[in-house]
């Protein structure tokens, strides 16, 4: 019997102490060498077995040897689609202080002295340990090329490997990738998305041999190179080429042809990091690999190895995240006295690569005996399925390459047979199928979850999603099962906006844009609720369908102008004045400013504007001067003026356009590749005055530097030597969220096209008060669906979505100008009904650095003496 993980080295080893026990005493230490994905799993593990300090189990130290703690390698690529570093974390910022666990970053581990049970770090610290957790992953495989040190050289690994690829892609021109497997082909991705003209070169016949058969690979190549990717396939790297200064100049391959380079990423696979524990005497595996038992427990019983760098005891490295959860789980549980085995792990995977779906499961290249394939293939779609079926009708693995729909009912349908025909599974609509099953088939026991191996029983006793995160885990790892979490979720008893009516938002606008609705009161009296028929709405709806139906004024033939007839009664109070309310009653005149570009003569009409009504001024983070302390009957004359100036309402005080910003673009800035003003410019002044359930901020940058910080908006736009790459869900505030790529290297006129799209899509589906960060999170297939139905098509609605944007285009009226044209308008500009003339009393100002302030004071109402009774204490 191996000997108790937690037994002080002072007490017999063959004591059968329990961590509990062990509380009594001395306090054991865990030390943990790594801390990857795997590693902060077995960190959360160790927690939810209390075995850390704060409660009352071991000292546990994490030798860390990047810059930061655990973040989501699987999602790497992203950070190229906006999200930084920061946001691909998996590590809850109070985690370590919560757990009283000690994480020392940039400081790996450099000796195990087995025999003392210490380890020694970069920086000379000594740890003793009673348990010693190996969890250093693996190393990427660079082939022993003559050049492959050469200066632009990288490989694809980590965050900073990245950090240094978008550095030095700054001056290139064509990138090539050694390797074409799932990490090569994310790089090829990031590399294209950088402005780079890019090569794939990959050994193997195929592109990644390892989870595709050759249909798949071929149906995965014709999409790729669609995309303008050049691909190699079948030729090795013979040689990189350098100049005389030591950079990258070209590629030398296996077939006599060459490639003119200035950078090269090499990501031919991964080996597993053992070096530490060959140095220190522990079993390795021939082809390397710490070896361990199913107990994850190597040659000595006090030290376990996790994840990558691991040799399992069915002889395998799994190089995926799944097993190595596994392992970290196996591990805690037996370090905290319980009993657990790792004895092998499902390698189903499922991925998007350069927005092509691709997955596998199970025994995907159909090698047990007597398998047979159905097979679909439509080459000029790209799509390939295949089903690989055991003689007896049971399904046992499969490739999903260009539509992946059903990997989420098949996978744990793996071992099983069928309920239907698989024939019918794979063949499209009107071809006998395709046939839905839906996760209602799958028993209880089918794991939904490979990540963090959690099954369907498991994920239905709960009934939110987040609830399902929280308590299991699910979701939260490649994300490929969120979607049959969801089907799996019980739907919600009431979907409807309000106790008005039985409609969400989304539901409403399409009865409007359909029925051509034009006011509340027949929406209410038509589509109501029974009992609120007749009624007057409250404060949730009002709004809302003023929203729906101001944004579908132009196409229904409703009153564009919001404050006409019922649609004043159906506003936010920002809009009932067309200007945004402050805290003391003043309003505020926020004029638009397209694109942050204004001429010396429209500064000056601003500024005497201010001055001669005594306005508070400030230039805002959006590009535009904003004027405080108005009052009510000030508006219009206010705004008269600004109009005759030339300016136009910024809408500041609408759920709508906002502001577009921009850099200076190439007309001015050396970095520069495209003009950013003119852009932003042109699009705000498309978008101005869209009604939306939310409101929505735009950005232009002129280059990949990012000034404009575009990807903290709603859509941002960049520019690359060959266009545009639209970035959309980016959001600012409480919750901030970089904004996700949706299509790269894109015309002018494709990018407008797409912006139409986008955002008409959103209109027409958002709930009410959703920014397009939560909408593009919440809307069913998220990303990948919107990029589907806005670039593909795959609805057949962007041609009603562009005619929708141009109804609005053609429809739209400054509503100030309109405003200080009409008489009747003018009324409601006033205070006091029954005194038009009276200002109001309340609104007044205090200086404050040569400027005004509202009046706090006065605000806060007069300070009150308190008395006490006599004899009670104050």
């Amino acid at each position: 019997m191996p000997e108790p993980t937690f037994e002080p080295r002072t007490t017999a080893a063959a004591s059968n102490s329990t961590p509990n026990a062990l509380a009594h005493g001395a306090v054991p230490t865990i030390v943990v060498v790594g801390h990857g994905m795997v590693g902060q799993r077995f960190l959360e593990a160790l927690a939810d077995r209390g075995l850390t300090p704060a409660a009352g189990g071991a000292r546990v130290v994490v030798l860390c040897e990047e810059p930061r703690p655990a973040y989501d390698r699987v999602r790497l690529t992203s950070y190229f689609d906006g999200r930084s570093p920061e946001d691909l974390s998996l590590v809850e910022p109070d985690f370590m202080d919560r757990h009283g666990i000690e994480l020392y970053v940039g400081d790996p581990a450099e000796s195990v002295d087995r025999t003392a049970r210490t380890v020694t770090a970069r920086s000379g610290a000594v740890f003793a340990y009673d348990t010693l957790v190996l969890a250093t992953g693996s190393y990427p495989f660079v082939p022993p090329v003559p050049g492959k040190d050469a200066r632009g050289c990288f490989v694809y690994r980590t965050i900073e490997d990245l950090l240094a690829i978008e550095e030095y892609a700054k001056d290139a021109v064509t990138g090539a990738v050694v390797g074409g497997g799932l990490l090569g082909l994310e790089a090829a991705g990031a590399l294209k998305g950088l402005g780079l003209s890019t090569h794939v070169v990959e050994f193997a016949p195929r592109l990644m041999p390892v989870q595709v058969d050759e249909g798949g690979g071929a149906a995965l190549l014709r999409t790729i190179e669609d995309m303008g990717l050049a691909v190699h396939t079948g030729v090795g790297t013979q040689e990189v080429l350098a100049g005389a200064d030591g950079a990258v100049t070209g590629m030398a391959l296996s077939d006599g042809s060459s490639l003119d380079v200035d950078l090269v990423v090499f990501s031919a696979g991964v080996r597993p990091r053992d070096q530490l524990a060959r140095e220190c005497g522990l079993a390795v595996g021939e082809r390397g690999g710490i070896v361990v038992d199913e107990e994850c427990r190597t040659s000595d019983p006090a030290v376990f190895a996790i994840g990558e760098c691991a040799l399992a005891a069915d002889g395998r490295v799994y190089g995926l995240v799944a097993p190595g959860y596994e392992m970290a789980l196996a591990a805690a549980e037996v370090i905290a006295g319980g009993r657990s085995a790792f004895t092998g792990a499902d390698l189903s995977t499922k991925l998007k690569l350069l927005g092509v779906d691709v997955a596998s499961f199970g025994d995907a290249h159909g090698s047990a005996e007597g398998s047979l394939d159905v097979v679909y293939s439509d080459a000029r779609a790209g799509v390939y399925k295949k089903l690989v079926m055991g003689p007896d009708g049971i399904l046992l693995g499969g490739v999903l390459v260009g539509d992946a729909e059903q990997y989420g009912t098949l996978r744990p349908m793996t071992g099983t047979v069928l309920p239907v025909a698989p024939e019918q599974l794979v063949l499209p609509a009107g071809a006998g199928g395709p046939v839905a099953l839906g996760p209602s088939a799958l028993p209880d026991e089918a794991v939904i979850c490979s990540c963090h191996n959690v099954t369907k029983g498991a994920v239905c006793e709960h009934t939110t999603l987040p609830e399902v995160k929280k308590c299991t885990k699910a979701g939260t790892g490649c994300g490929s099962c969120l979607k049959v979490i969801g089907q799996l979720m019980p739907p919600p008893e009431d979907a409807g906006l309000c106790g008005c009516f039985p409609y969400s938002r989304s539901e409403l606008y399409e009865i409007v844009r359909t029925l051509e609705v034009t006011s509340f009161a027949a929406l209410l009296d038509s589509h109501g609720r029974e009992e609120a028929r007749g009624g007057n709405g409250c404060e949730v709806c009002k709004p809302t369908v003023g929203s729906v139906i101001a944004s579908l004024a132009p196409t229904v033939g409703a009153s564009g102008y919001v404050l006409d007839g019922e649609q004043a009664a159906l506003q936010d109070t920002n809009d009932h004045f067309l200007a945004n309310l402050q805290r003391n009653g003043s309003y505020s005149i926020v004029p638009r400013i397209p694109g942050g570009e204004i001429t010396p003569e429209k500064l000056i009409v601003i500024g005497e504007v201010a001055r001669d009504f005594g306005l508070y001024t400030k230039i805002t983070g959006g590009q535009r001067i904003d004027l405080f302390g108005a009052r009510v009957d000030q508006l219009p004359l206010i705004w008269t003026r600004l109009v005759d100036a030339g300016f136009e309402s910024g809408h500041a005080y609408g759920k709508s356009l906002r502001t577009v910003k921009s850099c200076v673009g190439q007309t001015w800035c050396r970095y520069g590749v495209q003009d950013s003003v003119r852009m932003a410019i042109d699009l705000e002044l498309r978008y101005r005055g869209l009604r939306s359930p939310h409101k929505l901020k735009s950005a232009v940058s002129g280059c990949a530097r990012e000034c404009a910080e575009a990807r903290g908006k709603d859509f941002g736009i960049i520019a690359t030597a060959q266009g545009w790459n639209l970035y959309v869900g980016g959001n600012g505030g409480a919750t901030p969220r970089h904004a996700d790529l949706l299509a790269q290297d894109l015309s002018d006129a494709e990018l407008v096209r797409l912006i139409d799209r986008f955002l008409m899509f959103y209109i027409r589906t958002a709930d009410r008060l959703e920014r397009t960060s939560a909408w593009l999170e919440r809307i069913d297939g998220g990303l990948g669906h919107v990029r589907d139905v806005v670039v593909h098509d795959s609805l057949g609605l962007c041609e009603e979505l562009e005619r929708l944007m141009a109804d609005h285009v053609a429809g739209y009226r400054d509503e100030w100008a309109e405003t200080i044209g009409d008489p009747e308008r003018l009324r409601r500009f006033v205070t006091f009904v029954n005194a038009p003339d009276a200002p109001d009393p309340s609104v007044r100002f205090v200086p404050e650095r040569d400027q005004i302030k509202p009046d706090l004071e006065l605000l806060a109402g007069p300070v009150l003496a308190v008395r006490t009774l006599e004899g009670t204490a104050s």
